[in-house]
Formats: C-alpha cells, structure tokens, sequence
C-alpha cells in the first residue's frame, strides 16, 4: 500500500555540495475508505440552517431594496432635470414670442404698413368704442325686455 518516497532536494546548492544537508521529507499515499460511514441527521444544524437561510433572504430583500430605490432616486433626479430644460426652453420661447408681439403691436409700424396700404387716418367720430362708459348713451345698465306680443284672430 505504501508507494515511494519522494525526496525534495533544496535546488542547485545540494548539487555543488557534496554532503547532504537536512533531512529528507518523506510522503506515503494511503487510500481512506469511507464507504462503511453513515451520516446522521443533526437537527440542529438544519435548524441553523433555516435561521440562515433567513437571515440571508432577509439581508437580500434589505439590498435589493435599497438599490431599487437607489435606481429610482437617479431616474427621478434625471426626470427633474429634463422637466428644468424643458421649463428654460418653453420660459425662452415664450419671452422671444413677447417680443415679437411687441413688436408686431409698434404703432409705429402699422401706421407705416397703413400707409404702405393706401390707408388714410381715421377722421374724429370714425371709431366708437364699446367698451368705454361714454359710449353708454343711458347713466346705468340697461336691462333687456321683450315685447309681448298680441295675435289676431282669424282673418
């Protein structure tokens, strides 16, 4: 059962010398049989097991939740700041819009394309406004009211 030894020289240096120095490690194979052991069940060690198993799960729920909020934190934070750009491009689009309308609504610019036109200024008493109180011809609100009205009989 016993196979040969094996002896270990220390390199290059056991070559030059010509005694040997130390002791020769040996090494023996020697063939285990397990084959007549049989395992017994330890309960507690399944216990064990289960309350490890449970820690585990448990510590995995705690992780796998603090990165799915971790994840939703980041998409919130890059949904925020496409809402900030959109927001600067609509503020932006809208000054540009009012001064555009500024400048369309320049008095100046519709008397000259009047003009341009063949358009000739309004003569006083031209224009009414409805929305001004002197173009009231009553002192107060007037209240509507409709006319009964009579039918004849049969001609």
């Amino acid at each position: 059962m016993a196979t040969a030894a094996a002896i270990r020289s220390s390199g290059p240096a056991a070559r030059r010398d010509s005694f040997f120095t130390g002791t020769p490690e040996i090494y023996f194979a020697k063939a285990i049989d397990n084959s007549r052991l049989v395992k017994v069940e330890d309960p507690g060690h399944n216990r064990e097991m289960k309350q490890f198993g449970t820690a585990l799960a448990v510590l995995f729920m705690l992780v796998f939740t603090y990165a799915w909020q971790h994840l939703r934190a980041i998409e919130y934070g890059y949904q925020i700041e496409s809402a900030k750009r959109e927001l600067s491009n609509l503020t932006e689009m809208n000054r540009a819009l009012r001064l555009e309308d500024a400048s369309l609504r320049d008095p100046e610019r519709i008397d000259v394309m009047a003009r341009r036109m063949g358009l000739v200024p309004l003569e006083p008493g031209q224009v009414i406004r409805m929305d001004s109180p002197a173009a009231d011809s009553g002192n107060g609100p007037v209240m509507a009211s409709a006319v009964p009205v009579t039918v004849l009989a049969g001609q």
